[in-house]
C-alpha cells in the first residue's frame, strides 16, 4: 500500500516539474505529516520553483527596464535632433530674412542720396523689389507650413487645365532660365479637352513652382524639363534638371521640415528649406505621392502624382486667377469709373492702394478707422467700392462692415487684410463683405477682382 502511495506522489512530482518546464511557476506540492524522504523531495521542488519564479520575474523586469531605456534613449535622440534642426532652421531663417531686409533698407537709404542718375535709381529700385520678393517668398513658406501643421490648409477642387498651368509656369520661368544660360523645355501629354481635370489648381501651381525654383537654383549648366504624363488612373508630373544632384542618404530627408540638402553655414544656396516640405504636404493632401531620383553630379528628377479626375465640361474662368489679366491687357479693358473709399490705418498701404486703383478714377476717399469708414459711407451715398482693412484702431473692419450693411445693402465691400488663415475669408463674407483679398496685395489680382463686380 505504501509503495502504491509513493508512486502516486512521484507522479505528482513529475507533473509539477512538467508544469514548471512549460512556464507555470505557480506550482506548489502539498506536504504530508509523515515528514519522510518524499516530503523532503517535495519541499526541495517547491523551493526550486520559488527560486525559478524569482529569477524569471527578475529577468522580465530587467527586460522591461532595458526596453524602457532603449525607448527613452530613442526619445532623447529624437528630441536632440529636433532641437538641433530647429536651431539650424532658426539660424537660417534669421539669415534669410535679414539678408533681403538689408537690401531693402540699405538701397532705400541710398535712394535718398542727391544726384543719382536715372540708371542708378532704377538699379536700386530693382534691388529693393527683388529683395522684397525674396523675403515675401520666405514669409509665404513659413505661413504655408504653419497652416499645414495646424490643419488650417484647405483643398479647393475646381476645373483645372493642366496644359495651361504647364505653359504658364514655362513662360514665367523661361526668361530666368535663359538668363542663367539653361535650356528650358516642357512636355504636355494630353490634348486640350483631356487636360481639364478636377484638382486644386493653386496647390498644383505651388508644387510645380517650388520644384522649378529648386531646379533653377541647383542647375548651373545644361537643361531643365517640366511636364506630365498619364499613368493608369493617375497623372505623374516631373521636373528634370542636369544640376548638382542629391546624395542617396539625403534623398529622403530633403522632404522633411527643417531639413535641407546642406545645413552648413557655408552652403551656397539661399532659401528657407521649406519648399519641398510644403510640396510634399500639398501632394499628400491631393491624394498623391512625391519622390526624387537623383545621381550626384548629373542631375535630379522630382516626380509627384495626383489622381486622374477627368471632366467633360468646358473650363470656366476664375476671376481670382492672376493669369486672367496681365498688365499689358489693361488697355484692352473697358475700365469703369468709380468712387472708391479706402479704409486703411497704415499710411504706406493706403498710399499703395490709392496708386493701384487710380486706373478706375481719381475720386478716392480715405478713412483710417472703422468709425471714419462708416461716416464716409453714410455721408457719401455715391461711393461705389470700399476696400476695407480688417485690423484698424477703435473699430475693426468686420464691425464697420456690419454697421454699413444696416443702411447700405448694395455697396461693394472688399476686405483687404494681412490675415490669410483658414476661416478669415469666411469671417469677412459673414460680416457682409462681397469678397476678400490678402496682403501683400497683387495689383493685377486686385484689378481682376474689381472688374468682377463692375465690368
Amino acid at each position: 500500500m505504501e509503495e502504491k502511495l509513493d508512486k502516486v506522489r512521484i507522479n505528482e512530482f513529475i507533473e509539477a516539474i512538467m508544469k514548471v518546464a512549460r512556464g507555470d511557476y505557480s506550482v506548489q506540492i502539498e506536504m504530508t505529516e509523515e515528514n519522510n524522504h518524499l516530503d523532503a523531495l517535495a519541499c526541495g521542488i517547491n523551493m526550486m520553483v520559488d527560486d525559478i519564479r524569482v529569477i524569471q520575474e527578475t529577468r522580465l523586469e530587467n527586460e522591461r527596464i532595458n526596453l524602457l531605456n532603449v525607448q527613452l534613449q530613442k526619445a532623447k535622440d529624437v528630441a536632440e535632433e529636433s532641437e538641433r534642426l530647429k536651431s539650424a532652421f532658426l539660424a537660417n531663417m534669421s539669415h534669410e530674412i535679414r539678408t533681403p531686409m538689408n537690401g531693402i533698407l540699405g538701397f532705400a537709404e541710398l535712394l535718398k542720396e542727391p544726384g543719382l542718375t536715372g540708371d542708378e535709381q532704377r538699379e536700386y529700385v530693382s534691388i529693393i523689389q527683388k529683395s522684397g520678393l525674396r523675403m515675401l517668398n520666405i514669409i509665404n513658406d513659413i505661413v504655408s507650413i504653419s497652416k499645414v501643421e495646424s490643419g488650417q490648409m484647405e483643398v479647393t477642387i475646381s476645373q483645372t487645365d493642366l496644359n495651361v498651368q504647364i505653359e504658364y509656369i514655362y513662360k514665367f520661368f523661361k526668361p530666368e532660365a535663359e538668363q542663367l544660360g539653361l535650356n528650358f523645355f516642357y512636355k504636355k501629354a494630353l490634348n486640350a479637352k483631356a487636360a481639364i481635370v478636377k484638382t486644386d489648381r493653386e496647390k498644383i501651381y505651388a508644387i510645380l513652382t517650388n520644384l522649378v525654383k529648386n531646379a533653377l537654383k541647383f542647375t548651373s549648366a545644361g537643361s531643365i524639363e517640366l511636364g506630365y504624363q498619364m499613368k493608369d488612373n493617375y497623372i505623374e508630373f516631373f521636373v528634370c534638371d542636369t544640376g548638382i544632384g542629391i546624395p542617396k542618404e539625403q534623398q529622403q530627408i530633403i522632404f522633411e521640415r527643417f531639413r535641407q540638402g546642406s545645413e552648413s553655414l557655408n552652403r551656397n544656396y539661399e532659401g528657407a528649406g521649406l519648399g519641398l516640405s510644403i510640396s510634399k504636404a500639398y501632394v499628400e493632401m491631393l491624394g498623391g505621392r512625391i519622390w526624387v531620383e537623383s545621381d550626384p553630379g548629373k542631375g535630379s528628377t522630382f516626380y509627384f502624382t495626383i489622381p486622374l479626375n477627368a471632366i467633360s465640361e468646358e473650363p470656366q474662368v476664375n476671376v481670382n486667377d492672376k493669369k486672367i489679366m496681365h498688365e499689358n491687357d489693361q488697355l484692352h479693358l473697358k475700365v469703369p469709373v468709380l468712387k472708391i473709399l479706402i479704409a486703411e490705418d497704415d499710411s504706406a498701404s493706403a498710399r499703395l492702394l490709392s496708386m493701384s486703383v487710380k486706373i478706375f478714377g481719381s475720386d478716392v476717399m480715405m478713412a483710417s478707422t472703422g468709425f471714419d469708414a462708416i461716416d464716409a459711407c453714410r455721408n457719401n451715398q455715391n461711393i461705389d467700392l470700399v476696400l476695407m482693412d480688417i485690423k484698424m484702431p477703435d473699430m475693426d473692419g468686420y464691425e464697420a462692415t456690419r454697421q454699413i450693411r444696416q443702411f447700405n445693402k448694395d455697396l461693394i465691400i472688399i476686405a483687404q487684410t494681412a490675415y490669410s488663415l483658414k476661416g478669415d475669408r469666411e469671417k469677412a463674407l459673414a460680416a457682409g463683405c462681397n469678397d476678400y483679398i490678402s496682403k501683400p496685395i497683387d495689383r493685377i489680382l486686385l484689378m481682376n477682382l474689381i472688374n468682377k463686380y463692375f465690368n
